[in-house]
């Protein structure tokens, strides 16, 4: 293998699958020279390195060329989501430090602190947000205001308005959030189907940001305290709100982050090979050659409005299989401000849209 790439590998930006002899893809890498970081695999000191241990797990190696490394990042990506190979953690992105918002599926969804996107890409994700802990302090009071179950997910639902399965399950919760109203109680019958469907949909207007129905309900409820003399109580209810304010500021930051990673990116390339990124929403939308004639120029325009052209509503929702893209642009432009400060953002003059940088 080193053979091979010390004679046909070139430097210059790529991407690398390192094969089993089955067939398995056991690692996939980039670089923006490819031979010197193959080459760097055979020089690995010790057995336990993580080169050396790859070497041994593969049979033979295979790369592609890209225009640059910003192709390269992209396209390791879509790889690892591809092959999933063993040897690759948290799909190449730094996910330590970020924690998303889950509103599970099912009868009777609730409300999780997830560290990574998983496998599942049908579900929603709010995020990414920094700070687990307090996030999940901030989701439980969520839950506990809109009387969100936090059980586990094979707990049965029993709902009140399913009689046939009420009728063989004794009312006994033996749940502290329940007896206390903290819980809907949608498994020992306590509200129906469409309530519960109520107070989740409540929860999924409060995280996309265009509802304030918990922070209305903690507040009314601090009022009523307040005129009742019970001070502490009210007091506890002040404290509640305070973290979901937190919460919400949070999302609007997530928001215009979001929105902020919305423009126009020409990314020059080896040799000549410029190529344009049309970025919406944090993920590549269109790309295509530098335009070298006027008609292609014009073309290059027409795609442009077209991606850019309608504004997607003001939200918090990242699905599923967008965060990955999301984090590793959200990451590169953070390392190279001075990319983003070359590409072209939605209000840039059609003269500018074009700027090689």
């Amino acid at each position: 293998m080193r053979e091979h790439v010390a004679d046909q590998a070139r430097d210059r930006p790529g991407v690398y699958r390192m094969i089993a002899e089955d067939g398995e893809v056991v690692y996939v890498g980039k670089s923006k020279r490819v031979r010197t970081r193959l080459l760097s695999y055979f020089r690995a000191e010790y057995p336990i390195d993580k080169g050396a241990r790859i070497l041994r797990e593969a049979d033979r190696v295979e790369w592609d060329y890209t225009p640059s490394e910003f192709a390269a990042l992209l396209e390791e990506l879509r790889l690892i989501k591809r092959f999933r190979p063993r040897f690759n953690i948290a799909m190449k992105r730094d996910d330590r430090h970020y924690c998303f918002i889950k509103l599970t599926r099912g009868p009777a969804p609730k409300l999780v602190v997830v560290r990574n996107a998983g496998h599942d890409e049908t579900s929603t994700l709010y995020g990414p947000f920094q700070g687990a802990v307090r996030v999940e302090e901030a989701l439980r009071e969520l839950s506990d205001v809109l009387g969100l179950r936090d059980c586990a997910a094979s707990q049965p639902m029993h709902f009140a308005d399913q009689e046939e399965l009420f009728q063989i399950y004794p009312r006994t919760p033996g749940c502290i959030r329940f007896e206390v109203h903290k819980c809907l109680g949608p498994c020992v019958g306590g509200c129906t189907v469409s309530r519960y469907a109520e107070r989740a949909e409540m929860a999924r207007a409060f995280l996309d940001g265009t509802s304030d129905g918990p922070m209305d309900e903690l507040r009314a409820a601090m009022h009523a305290a307040s005129e009742q003399l019970q001070f502490e109580r009210a007091a506890v209810l002040r404290d509640k709100q305070r973290r979901l304010e937190e919460l919400r500021e949070q999302f609007a930051g997530l928001r215009f982050a979001v929105e902020s990673l919305t423009f126009v990116y020409p990314v020059p390339g080896f040799e000549g090979a410029d190529r344009v990124y049309v970025i919406r929403r944090g993920r590549v939308r269109a790309e295509v050659d530098v335009p070298k004639t006027p008609d292609e120029a014009a073309e290059l325009l027409r795609l442009i409005e077209r991606v850019l052209g309608t504004a997607d509503h003001d939200t918090g929702r990242i699905p599923m299989h967008e965060v990955d893209e999301l984090l590793l642009l959200s990451s590169w432009f953070r390392r190279f401000p001075a990319e983003r400060a070359r590409a072209s953002g939605l209000d840039a003059p059609p003269g500018r849209t074009l700027d090689r940088g």
